[in-house]
């Protein structure tokens, strides 16, 4: 309580705040949905498979080179494709992050206050 002593609560406007609030949240959302339209994409085992994610991490494509397959070691292809999608659900985490720090300096929070 002693870190409330010297605010002043008459100057505080509510409806101000759920304004900004309001428009805040309309912002991100706004961002959620343009970079859930981006894509990412990234290789594993030199180009045998390149995977793509969106903005939301789904995985939208997967290409599989078959002149670089071993037909009789499926193991290894398994392999290849869940490295090739999580290198590119990272990336696109990375560039999710990069985004919402700058979304959040342009509305003037403080840096990690964004999801």
């Amino acid at each position: 309580m002693d870190d409330l002593k010297g605010l002043n609560l008459s100057n505080l406007n509510l409806g101000d705040l759920m304004k900004q609030a309001q428009s805040m949240q309309g912002r991100v959302q706004q961002m959620q949905e343009e970079l859930a339209r981006k894509t990412i994409t990234a290789d594993a085992g030199a180009g045998m498979v390149q995977a793509t994610v969106n903005g939301r991490m789904e995985l939208v494509k997967l290409k599989i080179d078959k002149s670089k397959i071993d037909l009789n070691d499926t193991e290894m292809l398994e392999d290849v494709v869940v490295a090739a999608v999580a290198a590119a659900q990272q990336r696109a985490g990375e560039m999710l992050k990069l985004e919402m720090q700058k979304a959040a300096s342009a509305m003037g929070l403080p840096p990690g206050l964004l999801p």
